[in-house]
């Protein structure tokens, strides 16, 4: 029988291509070690490493088709002569170590965003020197990068021995020099790239159809999800859906207006508004999770400080942001309006960023924006400066000496903040935004005050901390606002000051035992955050269990005092406002899921494929019949659609006046 003489160029690829491919398996694997969440079994996985293999197999033909399309040409071929042997090594390993740096990336995402790496990385190329800092005095970056250099230089290694091998294999063998084996190999590698197997082309959607957020991560690879998601860094301003959801918005809002896309309403002052004009103190707080503080219950006991706060206070402890992410909780607090912009944040967008706030109606009033580090960060300085007079205060202009990338710590911007206020001798308006309970969780190297008791990695696990290094920052972050209340009660302007407390997101963790699977399962706790209201002097304490988003933060707050504003947003007085619906909307931006919170369901449905979930919010719902599910699937996939096509709308229509 004859013997195929395959090229040595073909054969070569052929051992590459395994070699890859073993690779990408083994961080797959490596993947499902370190994240695979409990309640989902291995043979569940199968799936997504089959779908996983058909995007392994598109990514290793990208990268070895232009060695097969050169070597059709035979000067070009990597068993020509040394210089195209070297050429070709060198490009396998740049190739490899592009490869590698994503998914070290990657990894790095999946450990605090439990996401793959996507186009919304981008949003920090803005802020190299944020960005560059955190990673810097968060990971062991020498250590990594040498890691990185080591397996770099192996698989090179490992790429020369196999050219050796083929070509020493093949040495006795006289080769005719046949094209057809590079048409049959790059007939292949088009169907890989197509989608092996697939009648139609291999989308980065068809992921999503797993139904999982896990699974489908699992069978994405980095390179098939950042790239394909970087059109959604393109802003999506197609906003003829904000007409015709008009009605289902205007029942959500209880608008008067008969004009459609007119969402302004004059709301005048309730007859239990202050007349005091008091003071505001607006604080952002940096993933306030709800599941991990006192007053959800958990065990560790982290913010007892706080919650004794929320004793004194107007408590919501069903309080949702519409999404994840620092810039667009800010956006959402300010705006009243959720970041619905997929890969990119509204702050980040010049066509969005210019915006209408409630703030502006506290005539008379000082305003401050307070923030530890650069205002420029995220361009939170372009959102603020859509309030008028205001004066920033940020790295710079504080006394106070940096503690890492954030700046200084937030015991010091509280009281940098609460020296600029105690000298006011007209109300003010102040927004501070915290952010030591964020990576790299550093706790000031001069504080002899605080304490935190040192547990067991597995307590900490089982109550939603990954570390203890986390805990000690959520524990700070308490120890925090217990010293600046202290402060503020010492001196005048306490009395007649609203403090609102609201986190600007939560954290993705262990919420068992605590709250419904759907915390978990969906996300919820990337989500949910505490909201308070505290002014001992002026607001008479009250909890409320009823859902509520951050976008209400405002319009609520402006509802306490007696004076007039302008409401053009999606935010409710959710105290004041009767017959209100209690709902929250949410989207997480890479799955491409937008859902409804409510006091019993959570509605999830994909703008990207047809897909929609209803899951218990509360424990021991009774079982729904198929017409009562449909029924409340239709009604909250209608408000979700209308939520989300009307934020649409007002991102670029809602501008400030």
């Amino acid at each position: 029988m004859k013997k195929l003489k395959i090229s040595k160029t073909i054969q070569w690829m052929i051992k590459i291509f395994t070699i890859y491919l073993l690779v990408f398996t083994a961080l797959r694997i490596a993947t499902v070690i370190f994240f695979k969440p409990k309640n989902i079994s291995i043979w569940q996985l199968g799936p997504s490493f089959w779908l996983g293999l058909k995007y392994d197999l598109r990514w290793i033909a990208i990268a070895l088709s232009p060695i097969i399309v050169l070597s059709v040409f035979k000067r070009f071929s990597p068993f020509h002569s040394a210089n195209t042997k070297k050429f070709w090594t060198v490009y396998l390993s740049i190739i490899t170590l592009v490869i590698m740096f994503f998914f070290g990336a990657d990894f790095g995402n999946f450990s605090y965003n439990h996401t793959r790496i996507g186009a919304s990385a981008l949003n920090f190329k803005d802020d190299p020197y944020e960005m560059f800092r955190m990673v810097w005095e968060t990971y062991p970056i020498i250590w990594i990068l040498l890691g990185l250099a080591l397996v770099v230089f192996f698989i090179a290694k490992l790429f020369r021995k196999t050219h050796g091998t083929v070509d020493a294999n093949n040495f006795w063998h006289k080769f005719e020099y046949k094209r057809r084996w590079y048409a049959l190999a790059l007939l292949l590698m088009f169907w890989f790239i197509f989608g092996f197997l697939q009648f139609k082309p291999l989308t980065r959607q068809d992921a999503y159809s797993l139904n999982d957020n896990f699974k489908s991560y699992l069978a994405l690879n980095p390179f098939q999800n950042f790239i394909t998601s970087l059109n959604q860094r393109k802003p999506d301003f197609n906003t003829s859906g904000a007409a015709k959801f008009y009605p289902a918005i205007a029942n959500y809002l209880q608008l008067n207006n008969t004009v459609t896309n007119n969402y302004e309403r004059m709301v005048l002052p309730n007859g239990r508004s202050l007349e005091s004009k008091p003071n505001v103190v607006v604080v952002l707080c940096e993933s306030f999770s709800m599941y991990k503080s006192s007053m959800s219950g958990n065990k560790l006991n982290s913010t007892p400080y706080f919650n004794e706060l929320c004793n004194n206070g107007i408590f919501f402890d069903r309080c949702f942001t519409p999404s994840f992410g620092t810039a667009r909780g800010i956006f959402a607090t300010i705006t009243g309006i959720p970041d619905v912009q997929m890969a990119k944040f509204s702050t980040q967008n010049e066509e969005a960023v210019n915006q209408q706030t409630i703030i502006n109606a506290f005539e008379g009033y000082g305003k401050y924006y307070f923030i530890g580090g650069r205002s420029q960060f995220n361009n939170f300085k372009g959102l603020m400066g859509n309030v008028d007079g205001i004066e920033i205060f940020e790295k710079g202009k504080y006394k106070s000496p940096d503690i890492n990338v954030w700046g200084i710590s937030d015991r010091d911007l509280f009281m940098e903040a609460h020296e600029v206020m105690k000298q006011q001798s007209k109300p003010f308006f102040a927004v501070i935004q915290t952010a030591h309970n964020h990576r790299p969780f550093m706790l000031p190297p001069d504080e002899k005050e605080f304490t935190c008791p040192k547990l067991d990695k597995e307590i900490l696990k089982k109550n939603g901390f990954e570390s203890q290094a986390e805990y000690e920052a959520f524990c700070y972050t308490d120890f925090c606002y217990k010293k600046f209340i202290e402060a503020a009660k010492k001196e005048a302007y306490f009395n007649n000051t609203i403090f609102v407390f609201v986190g600007d997101h939560g954290v993705e963790g262990e919420a068992d035992g605590l709250y419904p699977k759907a915390w978990a399962s969906h996300r919820l706790s990337d989500e949910h955050v505490p909201l308070l209201y505290y002014a001992p002097a002026l607001l008479q304490p009250a909890k409320y269990s009823y859902t509520v988003s951050q976008i209400d933060v405002l319009p609520t707050l402006a509802g306490m005092v007696h004076q007039p504003y302008t409401n053009s947003s999606l935010g409710r007085d959710v105290i004041n406002q009767q017959n209100l619906q209690h709902a929250a909307f949410v989207i997480h931006h890479d799955e491409g899921n937008i859902g409804v919170v409510t006091d019993e369901y959570y509605y999830i449905k994909n703008v990207n494929i047809k897909h929609e979930e209803l899951v218990p919010v509360k424990d021991n719902l009774p079982p729904l019949t198929q017409q009562q599910s449909d029924s409340i699937k239709k009604k909250l996939s209608e408000l979700t659609s209308a939520i989300f096509e009307t934020s649409k709308w007002l991102l670029v229509n809602n501008k400030r006046k």
